[in-house]
């Protein structure tokens, strides 16, 4: 399966702690990690990692920052297509803090906020593709992506953490919009949606599809690191549109969401993922 992935790819500095810390204290972290993160990115990863060819759609730039998301996606199978090469800013950063006893996480992110508005992308330079997940992070990226899966009749995957303004033209074009709980869209947004689905961390998967609804059981495991969890979620899902069934499907992204949540490090998973032959 090839896949395009359209988003944000964030430098994620990731601490781990005893506790999380609190206004007006100091912790001192066990580890740290830097590694490349943002949902589009992740799932990238997530998507190389069962055997899919994965190509990020996203902006770094030539900032030396970049350099470090570059060598680690390098490393993890994930090509890149950077629109903004040339850029010189810093790409987005996040301050990641894991509490080592549960996995529960704090994020601070700038995003994509100070990544200059882009131009029109041009669609002939875009790899070839079976199928399309976008964020909504970068706008104008997120349009192009899935304008061209429409037009190629290619599925498209819609990660929707958060509601953002693009999604009003973006949702139309989807197939399947992947929503948590807490997603709040406009009343009516999601409703000619072909199949929407719901997650809700450790509770099960519900979903929507022609008419139909029910909701698929996420396994039971010893969480030790939450981040990106969703992200990983998402690829899996994406790695596998089209060729099972949506139970099939949602179950199949639980299953290797929940092997990402037992292993501590944004990359300590892929060997065990790996391993379990869902290449």
């Amino acid at each position: 399966m090839r896949v395009l992935l359209a988003g944000l790819c964030t430098v994620d500095l990731v601490q781990w702690v005893d506790e999380l810390p609190v206004p007006g204290r100091k912790v001192q972290s066990r580890a740290v990690e830097v590694a490349a993160g943002g949902p589009a990115t992740n799932a990238a990863v997530t998507v190389a990692a069962l055997g899919g060819e994965a190509t990020l759609l996203t902006v770094l730039g030539a900032h030396p920052l970049a350099g470090l998301a570059r060598a680690d996606l390098g490393r993890c199978g994930v090509q890149v297509h950077d629109v903004l090469p040339d850029h010189p800013g810093p790409p987005a950063l996040s301050a990641v803090a894991v509490r080592e006893r549960d996995g529960e996480r704090t994020v601070v992110s700038h995003n994509a906020a100070a990544v200059p508005d882009l131009a029109e992308v041009d669609v002939a330079t875009l790899p070839p593709a079976d199928a399309v997940l976008v964020d909504g992070h970068h706008p104008r990226l997120a349009l192009a992506a899935a304008r061209w899966a429409r037009a190629n009749g290619r599925p498209v995957v819609v990660d929707a953490g958060s509601w953002k303004p693009v999604f009003a033209e973006l949702l139309p074009l989807a197939d399947i919009v992947a929503c948590s709980a807490q997603f709040s869209a406009p009343a009516g947004a999601l409703r000619n949606v072909p199949t929407v689905i719901t997650t809700a961390g450790p509770d099960p998967v519900r979903w929507s599809s022609g008419g139909l609804t029910g909701e698929v059981p996420v396994p039971r495991v010893t969480a030790r690191d939450t981040l990106g969890a969703g992200d990983v979620w998402h690829g899996a899902l994406v790695s596998r549109v089209g060729e099972l069934d949506l139970p099939q499907l949602i179950g199949f992204a639980n299953a290797v969401a929940a092997e990402r949540v037992r292993h501590s490090g944004p990359r300590s998973w892929l060997g065990p993922v790996r391993a379990a032959g869902w290449e």
